[in-house]
């Protein structure tokens, strides 16, 4: 026991320390590359209260990259905790937000939101987290009823399937959508293709606030999650309420997903792919999984924006091309890796 609480101490002081040197590197580096000591005083200085240096350096780091990257990283650490908590759940390895259509449903409503210019006065991006939260509700109550009239129990297969039909029907609505958008069209397609790129502090605090009230609701559920590893009957046998637990986790996640998507836009495959790759870390359990999910999301989402800056600067990639194209060839090699092991035991 004293092993197993050494080595997640150790654990999660390896996560912090890199999510740290990976937030660093990320203001450092970009289409201007600032040294490490700017860098280091230029926040050392916000922290403890001294007012900021002046220059050119300092003004890129405080307006520009700082919010961005709060912003990457706390989005980053949210998919990551929701596919996670899915993935648990449903004790499915291809359960996530964007595969049971809550991703796809809550992109829906900010394209709406987008297209036909709902807003609400005097509060930034508002209209659009509004329609984006509000569509991820009405996804996965769409979801969960169809499952329900089909199947009783609410059995995993028959969310899966639902979700993976819904996102279909939704992803066509948006596509209609899209073709007569008009002048919104370059908005719509950039937003689509997921960019954190021009993020404020008052996004990265809507963020925080989120993930660290929904965020706790889901990792209080840890041990919930661990009995669905066993299967429902015996989850339900220890005492857990499956249906409320059920329930409960996919519509805090949806919600978690909604906010992300108002903010960022489309950012594929971080749900699907991270939890199985930190999974290999710090093992099946949701105690140290949940969190560890939380670090790797983020340091994966920075790393990948990192590189949507300054491969091709000064033109940018949008964050979701990346993550997407990383996180088809990762999940293939997981996919078939699992296959292999199976077939061998």
């Amino acid at each position: 026991m004293g092993n197993i609480k050494a080595f997640g101490i150790f654990h999660y002081i390896a996560f912090s320390i890199a999510t740290i040197v990976a937030m660093l590197l990320c203001v450092c580096v970009g289409s201007v590359n600032i040294a490490l000591s700017d860098t280091f005083w230029t926040i050392a200085s916000v922290l403890t209260g001294r007012p900021a240096p002046d220059g050119f350096a300092a003004s890129i780091i405080l307006s520009v990259r700082l919010p961005r990257i709060l912003c990457v990283a706390l989005v980053g650490a949210a998919l990551s905790l929701c596919g996670a908590s899915m993935q648990g759940l449903l004790r499915n390895p291809l359960a996530d937000s964007s595969t049971l259509g809550v991703s796809t449903g809550a992109s829906l409503g900010a394209v709406l939101s987008i297209a036909f210019g709902f807003t609400l006065p005097g509060i930034p991006l508002a209209g659009t987290m509004v329609m984006a939260i509000l569509f991820a509700f009405l996804s996965i109550s769409a979801i969960l009823t169809l499952a329900y009239r089909l199947d009783y129990s609410l059995a995993t297969n028959t969310i899966i399937l639902i979700g993976i039909i819904f996102s279909m029907f939704a992803q066509s609505i948006m596509s209609f959508i899209i073709t007569f958008s008009g002048e919104r069209l370059r908005t719509i397609t950039f937003w689509t293709m997921g960019s954190l790129a021009g993020s404020s502090y008052s996004n990265a605090l809507i963020l925080l606030i989120t993930l660290a009230v929904l965020g706790t609701v889901l990792i209080c559920h840890a041990r919930e999650l661990d009995a669905f590893a066993i299967g429902e009957d015996n989850a339900r046998h220890i005492g857990v309420n499956v249906k409320r637990v059920k329930l409960l986790v996919m519509i805090i996640a949806s919600a978690l997903v909604g906010v992300c998507v108002s903010i960022g836009g489309t950012i594929a495959f971080v749900g699907l792919v991270i939890p199985h790759m930190t999974r290999m870390m710090s093992g099946p359990g949701h105690k140290r999984l949940l969190p560890a999910s939380m670090f790797s999301g983020a340091i994966f989402l920075m790393l990948a924006d990192l590189a949507g800056r300054t491969m091709l600067r000064p033109l940018e990639l949008p964050i979701g091309v990346v993550t997407s194209f990383i996180g088809s060839i990762v999940f293939v090699y997981i996919f078939y890796t699992s296959r292999r092991v199976n077939n061998y035991a």
